[in-house]
């Protein structure tokens, strides 16, 4: 993809000082690196576990560097889009931040390492990431090239739409009110939609002035769909699938909610929560 605007200024660049040095340790840095390869939405709790203590100077304003330019084009292009989404349905859009980091971070749901990957987090709606994540879907999963990057910043930004929306609050209310296996499948929905939501903004961002989809694209987005699937990565990792701990969907689910997305361009099309299960 190419992105001809300046870029947003609503990123935070918090790479100079090196970040924190937040140390995982054995069971839960596990758990955290397979967490954080799909993708959390709100890692409140969990984050918390590892402390990070932040260094140096944090720059507001695009960055200079070509990744983090990158970056910032593709959130500029996501303010578009859902400026626009947002005033369809007679709302206004309210701007997340994008914070990048290298090694740790500090937020409101608490100080994270960068092996959680990117997160959101509602308590001051800010996207969390670590550019070293990119080199992970190239080398660990085989997701390569700049879409699936931008795929994964729409992802998180879906997150953030949800949290403005009110879904999000939903499924947090529903915590300790049901079941693990009941939590964990509409924990689901809400990844799922955040993959459909990624896909109407590549629907929408082919519209934008600035912006232009190479050949190619959007089989990368979808490759890394399909490798961050909780089917798959479970394979990986512990060599058997358990459905009941799905928290994010399968390969094909993923894949299925990003096409959608991309191809219908409807927000009204992105009820996860009472679709027909695939």
């Amino acid at each position: 993809m190419q992105w001809f605007g300046k870029g947003s200024n609503n990123v935070e660049d918090g790479r100079s000082g090196g970040g924190g040095k937040a140390i995982l340790g054995g069971g839960v840095g596990i758990i955290v690196v397979i967490v954080g390869l799909l993708f959390g939405q709100d890692l409140t709790g969990l984050v918390s576990q590892m402390p990070a203590t932040e260094q140096g100077e944090v720059k507001k304003g695009v960055p200079t560097d070509e990744a983090g330019k990158f970056t910032a084009g593709v959130l500029e292009s996501t303010e578009q889009v859902w400026d626009a989404q947002f005033a369809s349905l007679g709302k206004q859009y309210e701007y997340p931040v994008l914070r990048l980091f290298r090694d740790g971070v500090q937020s409101a749901c608490g100080s994270a390492s960068s092996a959680v990957g990117p997160f959101y987090c509602p308590g001051d709606h800010k996207i969390y990431i670590d550019l070293s994540f990119n080199d992970d879907l190239k080398n660990k999963f085989g997701a390569a090239g700049d879409f699936a990057q931008a795929y994964v910043i729409a992802h998180e930004v879906g997150h953030h739409v949800q949290n403005l929306l009110g879904t999000s609050d939903k499924l947090h209310q529903a915590r300790g009110r049901v079941s693990e296996v009941e939590y964990n499948k509409l924990s689901v929905m809400l990844e799922l939609q955040a993959d459909f939501y990624a896909g109407l903004w590549a629907h929408h961002a082919q519209n934008l002035k600035d912006f232009k989809l190479d050949a190619g694209d959007l089989d990368e987005a979808l490759t890394a769909a399909n490798a961050i699937g909780d089917d798959r990565l479970q394979k990986q990792s512990q060599g058997q699938v358990v459905p009941d701990a799905f928290t994010h969907g399968t390969s094909a689910q993923r894949m299925h909610w990003f096409k959608k997305g991309y191809e219908t361009g409807d927000i009204r099309q992105g009820d996860t929560f009472n679709a027909p299960r695939l």
